[in-house]
C-alpha cells in the first residue's frame, strides 16, 4: 500500500526531508481544506470524488471558487497583491505556474517518492520550479504527435518516385528533415499540401520554441536572457520559412490557429499534421472527417540535434505555503490525481500523467486498433514533452515575437533579422519586468 508522509512532529524532521508515515489518504478529523478550483462541466466527475476523500479522511473541503483558468489566475494574483492567500489547494497549469511559484509548497516533501515516481517523468519535470514540485499533474495533459494519411505511404508509384528523388524509402517521417522532404514531395497547390502549421500568436511562438529545442537551442539561457536568435534558432525558423516558400503549406497558414489546422487535416487536403490529442477522435469520425479510416499516428519527429519536439502543457493541483494543514491538503491533491482519478478523467479522452494509467488505457483499447495506435503514439510523445520557458512573461513575449516570425515566413526579413528583432523585444519585456 502507498505510504503518506505526514505528521511532522519535529521541525528537524522536515529539514531532513523525512517524516512519520501513515497510510494514504490519511486521517484528518475536523480539518477543513479551502480550495480554489478550475470550473467547467468536464471537471465535475472528478470533483464528485471529493466526497469519497472526505469520507475516508474525516476532513471537509470548502470550495471557494470554480472559474476558468484565466479568471482563476486573475483571482490568485489579486490574492497575492492583497496578502490574502488563506486557502490551501488551488488548480494550476504548467503555463501559469511560473507566474507565482513562491506561494506554493514543495509536494515532494509531503508525498512519498514512489507516488511521485508513478507519474510520467516529463510531467513531473514540468511541474518542478527551482527544484520545488509546485503541483501534482492530473489527467489533463497535451503534447503533439504526428497524424498522417496512411494511403500516401501505400502508393507504389509514390514510393518509387520518392525513392528516386530523395534516395530513401518513403515511410511516415521520424525527423523534421524527412517532414520537409515529404511535405514538398506530396504538395500539389492549391489542391493539396504536404503539411501546415499555426502561424500567429502564441501558437507559432510555441511551435518555433519546440523546433528550436529540437535543433539544440534554448529560448532563454540559464540567466533568463533570450537566446533564440542563435544558429539553432535560424535553423528552426528556416523550417517554417522554407516550407512556405516551397508552397508546401497553405498560403493562409500565417493566419491559422488550432481549429484551422484540425479542420484542414480533416478536409483531406493535408498529408502530415503535427497536432494535439484532442483531435484524434474527430479525425477518425466519418461525420467530421474525410480522412476517417485513413489516419495514422506516430511519435513527433526529431530535429537535427536528435531531440524531438515536445511543447506541452498540463493541469494540476497545488498546495499553498500558507496552508495551516499541508498534510491534509497534499492528501487531497494526491487523491484527485491518483490512479482511480486519472482512469476516470482519461476515459473521457484526456491524456493521463501516470504511467500505469497509460498502460491501463492501452489495454482497454485492445479491441480498437485506432485508439490503441493513438494512445501508443501519445504515450511515446509524452516521454519527450517539455513545458514553456519558466517565465511569467511568456505570453507577453509571445505577442511580441510572433509578428517577427511572420515577417520571416512572408519574406519581409531574413530569419536572422527577424530573430534579432524578436530577441531585442523580448529582452526589453524581461527588463521591464525586473527579470533581467
Amino acid at each position: 500500500m502507498s505510504r503518506f508522509l505526514a505528521g511532522f512532529a519535529v521541525g528537524a524532521l522536515m529539514c531532513a526531508g523525512s517524516a512519520l508515515a501513515a497510510d494514504l489518504p490519511g486521517k484528518f478529523e475536523g480539518v477543513t481544506v479551502d480550495a480554489k478550483l478550475i470550473g467547467g462541466q468536464q471537471y465535475e466527475a472528478l470533483y464528485a470524488r471529493i466526497a469519497e476523500w472526505e469520507k475516508a479522511t474525516g476532513a471537509k473541503v470548502n470550495v471557494l471558487s470554480k472559474k476558468n483558468h484565466f479568471e482563476l489566475d486573475k483571482e490568485i494574483k489579486s490574492d497575492i497583491a492583497t496578502g490574502n492567500i488563506t486557502w490551501c489547494v488551488g488548480s494550476n497549469h504548467s503555463s501559469f505556474a511560473p507566474q507565482y511559484p513562491d506561494i506554493y509548497t514543495d509536494l515532494a516533501a509531503l508525498l512519498p517518492k514512489e507516488e511521485i515516481d508513478a507519474f510520467v517523468p516529463a510531467n513531473i519535470a514540468s511541474s518542478t520550479l527551482d527544484g520545488k514540485l509546485v503541483m501534482l499533474p492530473r489527467a489533463q495533459f497535451d503534447v503533439s504527435a504526428l497524424y498522417y494519411q496512411k494511403s500516401l505511404y501505400q502508393d507504389d508509384a509514390k514510393k518509387a518516385a520518392f525513392k528516386e528523388k530523395y534516395g530513401y524509402d518513403l515511410a511516415p517521417p521520424d525527423t523534421w528533415q524527412q517532414v520537409t522532404d515529404q511535405a514538398t514531395f506530396f504538395s500539389n497547390p492549391p489542391d493539396f499540401y504536404g503539411t501546415q502549421y499555426a502561424g500567429k500568436e502564441e501558437a507559432i511562438n510555441g511551435r518555433f520554441y519546440e523546433m528550436l529545442v529540437a535543433e539544440g537551442g534554448e529560448y532563454l539561457d540559464a540567466d533568463g536572457k533570450p537566446t533564440f536568435n542563435s544558429e539553432a534558432g535560424v535553423r528552426a525558423l528556416d523550417w517554417f520559412v522554407n516550407l512556405y516558400k516551397a508552397k508546401a503549406v497553405p498560403a493562409g497558414t500565417t493566419n491559422y490557429l488550432w481549429d484551422d489546422l484540425g479542420q484542414g487535416f480533416a478536409s483531406g487536403t493535408i498529408a502530415v499534421n503535427l497536432d494535439w490529442p484532442g483531435w484524434a477522435s474527430f479525425f477518425n469520425d466519418p461525420k467530421s472527417s474525410k480522412v476517417a479510416g485513413n489516419v495514422g499516428v506516430k511519435v513527433q519527429p526529431a530535429g537535427s540535434s536528435g531531440k524531438r519536439t515536445g511543447w506541452s502543457g498540463h493541469h494540476g493541483f497545488s498546495v499553498t505555503e500558507s496552508c495551516a494543514n499541508k498534510e491534509a491538503a497534499a492528501s487531497l491533491v494526491w487523491f484527485l490525481t491518483n490512479e482511480d482519478s486519472q482512469k476516470l478523467e482519461s476515459a473521457a479522452g484526456p491524456l493521463p500523467t501516470r504511467s500505469a494509467v497509460w498502460d491501463f488505457n492501452i489495454q482497454q483499447a485492445e479491441s480498437d486498433p485506432y485508439r490503441k495506435e493513438v494512445l501508443t503514439a501519445f504515450q511515446e510523445a509524452a516521454k519527450h514533452a517539455f513545458a514553456v520557458p519558466q517565465t511569467p512573461s511568456w505570453i507577453e513575449i509571445s505577442n511580441a515575437v510572433y509578428p517577427e516570425l511572420q515577417a520571416a515566413i512572408l519574406g519581409d526579413k531574413t530569419s536572422k533579422e527577424a530573430l534579432d528583432a524578436a530577441a531585442e523585444k523580448a529582452t526589453q519585456i524581461l527588463e521591464d519586468a525586473g527579470a533581467l
